[in-house]
């Protein structure tokens, strides 16, 4: 019987011996019957060991983003009498992929308190469904005393868990925030004027898993290799004279950053006056006489590098304090003059963290000036909520 070279099934048993009439031949007469074909080794199967993939792992971390705003409320008394269950609400804010809203209720949201408390809610103010989150509301102590009162929710997460707000305009908080007569002869209103700080910690869940293989890709250097472009002067093209200082730079760049410089380095040459760059022609030299040379190295800083300069430099001004002579001001003008977007940014929020209750009417005069209108916000908004001290330092 034929076998399958892959069957392994053991050879067939001898032949039987021959009848008793049938004389054996002898030993040397026998001719040798050939072993059966052994059938290959079957491939030793791999043990479970060999057969597992790497290990792996995984995490699943649950977490809240938190994030903050502050409700000023002026005017509470002109407030007062608006009706149970209406409310003043604050400009809505994001924490956590979701917009909120601070209602403020001055007769209360219940009906059956008789407008005895006031009644303060953090509303979702975006579409959600299912939304957990951790809250705080906390009414200011405007003493200086720092006995602020406070009602959190992220005490208490142990106990009960976050909140789960089911839709748009669900709402968490107090309808009896605080007795209204009580708050009236409190150091929490003053100068008619209440402020809420109100905190949200927006549930989130992630799972982080290792990866095996990463790849780290460096930051950015295109502004370190355009800044040695300028510090090595190599390929300069064009003399900018300011005050009598000349710097070195190349039209290109300048002219990539600001249409002002595009229109000023090209424009004269698109009536037929454009001809071949000689080599051996002197630079074209331009005169700037309504900037300071520091003011202009400065600039030329961020064009070539994105960036301010140090911050040590941006805060220095004269002797008198105004923020009009810092160097971060008279970059501002320069942004406003020659259209840089990002300069203009930069030079607010840099002003923006210097804003006191002394300075916050010369800031906003500045940014009436160069139109910098977040800058302007910042100022107007600070101004209302610490209106009685601006007012006090304009001695009005």
């Amino acid at each position: 019987m034929d076998e399958d070279a892959g069957d392994a099934s053991p050879p067939p048993a001898p032949p039987p011996p021959p009848p008793a009439h049938v004389h054996a031949h002898a030993p040397h007469h026998l001719h040798p019957v050939p072993a059966p074909p052994q059938a290959p080794a079957a491939a030793t199967a791999p043990s479970q060991r060999d057969m597992s993939a790497s290990p792996t792992s995984s995490r699943s971390v649950t977490e809240t983003v938190n994030g903050s705003h502050r409700f000023v409320i002026q005017g509470y008394s002109l407030a007062k009498g608006m009706g149970v269950g209406r409310h003043i609400a604050s400009e809505t804010f994001s924490v956590g992929g979701f917009q909120w809203a601070v209602y403020f209720y001055p007769d209360g949201k219940n009906p059956e308190d008789n407008s005895a408390y006031v009644s303060v809610f953090i509303a979702l103010a975006s579409e959600g469904t299912d939304v957990r989150a951790l809250f705080e509301l906390t009414l200011l102590d405007q003493s200086g005393k720092g006995k602020h009162k406070v009602h959190s929710h992220f005490d208490r997460s142990l106990e009960s868990g976050p909140y789960t707000l089911k839709y748009r305009g669900s709402m968490w908080g107090y309808k009896r925030f605080f007795r209204r007569t009580a708050l009236e002869t409190s150091d929490f209103l003053k100068d008619d004027c209440l402020k809420i700080n109100c905190t949200v910690g927006v549930v989130v869940s992630s799972i982080d898993y290792s990866r095996p293989h990463s790849i780290q890709v460096p930051d950015s250097d295109i502004g370190y290799h355009f800044g040695s472009l300028l510090d090595n002067q190599e390929g300069v093209d064009v003399i900018l004279n300011v005050g009598g200082e000349r710097f070195h730079a190349h039209k290109l760049v300048l002219a990539a950053r600001s249409h002002v410089f595009r229109s000023q380095f090209f424009d004269d040459e698109s009536d037929g006056e454009k001809s071949e760059v000689d080599e051996s022609d002197e630079l074209r030299e331009f005169f700037i006489d309504d900037m300071e040379p520091k003011v202009f190295k400065a600039m030329l800083h961020f064009i070539y590098r994105d960036t301010l300069v140090d911050e040590y430099e941006l805060g220095a001004s004269s002797s008198d304090g105004s923020v009009f002579d810092t160097l971060t001001a008279k970059l501002l003008a320069a942004a406003d003059k020659y259209d840089l977007g990002r300069l203009r940014s930069l030079c607010e929020s840099y002003l923006c963290k210097g804003i006191t209750v002394a300075s916050v009417a010369s800031t906003l005069a500045l940014a009436e000036r160069h139109r910098a209108m977040e800058l302007k916000a910042v100022c107007l908004k600070f101004s209302a909520e610490n209106l009685s001290d601006t007012l006090t330092s304009l001695q009005l």
